[in-house]
């Protein structure tokens, strides 16, 4: 079992390697096709908040609407995407046992210099330009992601009325 275990490990990181995949192709779309995805997402969001609240509204208005929300929208999809990058990424280094502070070093050099990196390559992508802005957004993102891996694995993994001490009870029982 314990070779199947240490055969596995290496393959925790896959969805990590899955997340970058996604942000490198999204980061190669020209500026228009970018910008054309995020306007339909803005869009499809104003038309479904004004079917549920009945404002009927009409396309011009949907359309000023999604134009204004859709700069959110984008920065939003940052956060998101590096904050998912963050989650690939501490999972795995907390199974090879890297936690507490060099786990936040480890993880969050790693999503912000893969954010940088992403920012150059944009800078050869028509209509796209490197923006120091994102990088902090998409690191901002990265940080949430890895103080919730830390919360989530602290919580269930370190519960202190839970198995450890009876392990303790178990030893003195076997002592005595």
């Amino acid at each position: 079992m314990k070779i199947l275990i240490t055969l596995l490990k290496p393959l925790s990181f896959i969805p990590a390697l899955l997340m970058m995949y996604l942000i490198f192709s999204f980061s190669a779309q020209t500026g228009e096709v970018s910008g054309e995805l995020s306007y339909k997402i803005s869009y499809n969001i104003v038309e479904i908040k004004s079917e549920i609240l009945h404002e009927g509204k009409s396309y011009d208005e949907l359309n000023y609407e999604a134009n204004s929300i859709q700069f959110y929208v984008r920065k939003a999809a940052h956060m998101t995407e590096y904050f998912l990058l963050a989650v690939a990424v501490s999972f795995p280094l907390y199974v090879y046992r890297v936690r507490g502070f060099w786990l936040f070093l480890l993880a969050g050099i790693f999503c912000a210099g893969f954010a940088g990196l992403d920012e150059y390559h944009q800078s050869f992508v028509s209509g796209r330009s490197p923006s120091v802005r994102d990088v902090c957004i998409d690191s901002s993102g990265a940080l949430i992601g890895i103080i919730l891996v830390q919360l989530f694995c602290w919580s269930t993994l370190h519960n202190p009325s839970g198995s450890h001490k009876k392990k303790k009870k178990t030893r003195k029982k076997r002592r005595r």
